[in-house]
């Protein structure tokens, strides 16, 4: 890396010591496919030199690098090391004979040492730290939400009740030619929440649109942010050390919620090849897209199905840096909400915070709960996700290294139950 032809070609100047460059991040991350379009690199730069490439959707430099090594050092798929962001599980491990609870586990304090991984240790064991979980549903399920529409009527209550000026969600694109592709915004108003409510399958750069200098927002604004793991990943991250951020308002941050997620996909491979082309799909007239117990179902708004197929056969345009991701369940957050592990019409819940807590509590009069239906499935769901992590990584030391999971013939064997994987929740 620290030959790396870009710098070679910059004036003959020599390198000052320990700098690391935004083109050490496009080879090691971009460039090798491994970027998966959270857009934490773009917040945390402190001089705005990192915008998106219009063509790809991917980070582009827009000015000059400064060297400062932070869009490295935050990149989940760079040098975060993101597991070291989860706090202790309050919830052991899945045994032959079910859950259990940490008993008698000692949990160290400093996130630098090795005790903390992801492939063991009370940190990265059981459904990490949960101070409560349900199984949730509106009162007052929105047109197009997804599940449960839980997501949308905690946002609601907690901009009602002032804890939030707005929120940072996906909803979708107003260009014409970009049918069903999410893009990421800040909602402040609850028509603009009710608007984003339901799910997107291909990531957005979502964290670059912490510039809130386009709004209107108090001196001192709060946001909440509903995201992928990966998403939530970084701003806890960049919360952890305090810095100027440039125009990027990561300290507004004041809620987290993230979505269940073992994959993401590319917008074009997804919609418009796989989809539009390949399956002559007109995805003008689709009111629904969902994953959900193995399959890909895709709706049109005449109630007529128009896709219903295993997962697998869209993983082609799955985004391939999320193989190396061990965080289905978004430990970093206050809130984590998707479908595994509750009935059709419900959404999980994991309370992973005081702060989670209230939000839910601001909620409660929007919101119907009951004990989850089969906790079981994210014990597994989760382990089976950090095995596919641990894979991705022993590959990328020994690429002709055989495989430990057959992801396709594990979504085969889930097929049909209440196990299966779900890639994107709300």
């Amino acid at each position: 890396m620290k030959a790396f032809r870009l710098r070679q070609e910059m004036n003959g100047i020599e390198e000052p010591p320990g700098k690391t460059w935004f083109w050490e991040l496009q080879a090691g991350v971009i460039d090798a496919g491994r970027c998966i379009q959270c857009g934490t690199c773009i917040a945390a730069c402190p001089s705005n030199s990192i915008g998106i490439d219009e063509d790809t959707n991917l980070p582009e430099l827009v000015k000059m690098c400064t060297g400062c090594s932070l869009c490295w050092d935050f990149c989940p798929r760079g040098g975060l090391r993101y597991e070291a962001l989860w706090p202790p599980s309050t919830i052991g491990a899945e045994t032959a004979d079910g859950p259990v609870a940490a008993e008698g586990a000692v949990v160290r304090a400093d996130a630098a040492d090795t005790y903390w991984k992801i492939t063991g240790g009370p940190p990265g064991d059981g459904l990490g730290a949960v101070i409560d979980s349900y199984a949730v549903r509106a009162g007052n399920r929105p047109d197009g939400a997804q599940d449960g529409g839980v997501v949308t009527a905690l946002l609601i209550a907690a901009l009602a009740g002032g804890e939030i000026d707005g929120a940072l969600v996906t909803g979708p694109s107003d260009d014409p030619d970009e049918p069903w592709k999410g893009v990421a915004h800040l909602a402040t108003t609850a028509k603009e929440i009710t608007d984003a409510a339901g799910s997107y399958y291909n990531q957005t750069m979502a964290l670059a649109e912490l510039d809130l200098s386009r709004y209107d927002l108090p001196p001192k604004p709060r946001i909440a942010v509903v995201g992928t793991p990966c998403e939530i990943q970084g701003i806890r991250a960049m919360q952890s050390r305090r810095w100027p951020t440039g125009a990027h308002r990561i300290d507004a941050v004041v809620l987290t919620i993230a979505l269940l997620c073992t994959k993401s996909f590319d917008y074009r491979g997804l919609m418009l090849q796989l989809l539009a082309e390949d399956r002559s799909i007109d995805i003008d007239r689709v009111s629904k897209v969902d994953v959900i117990r193995g399959r890909m179902i895709v709706e049109y708004r005449d109630g007529e199905v128009a896709v219903d197929e295993p997962v697998k056969n869209f993983h082609g345009a799955a985004l391939k840096g999320c193989d190396e991701c061990a965080d289905f369940l978004g430990r970093s957050a206050d809130l984590s909400v998707g479908s595994v592990g509750s009935m059709d019409g419900w959404s999980s819940v994991l309370v992973r915070s005081e702060r989670g807590r209230r939000a839910l509590d601001n909620a409660r009069g929007r919101l119907d709960f009951r004990e989850l239906d089969t906790p079981e499935a994210l014990f597994r769901l989760d382990a089976f996700d950090k095995r596919i992590a641990f894979d991705s990584l022993r590959r990328s030391f020994d690429p002709d290294a055989p495989l430990f999971i057959d992801y396709a013939q594990h979504v085969a064997d889930y097929e049909g139950t209440d196990r299966a994987p779900v890639v994107l929740d709300r």
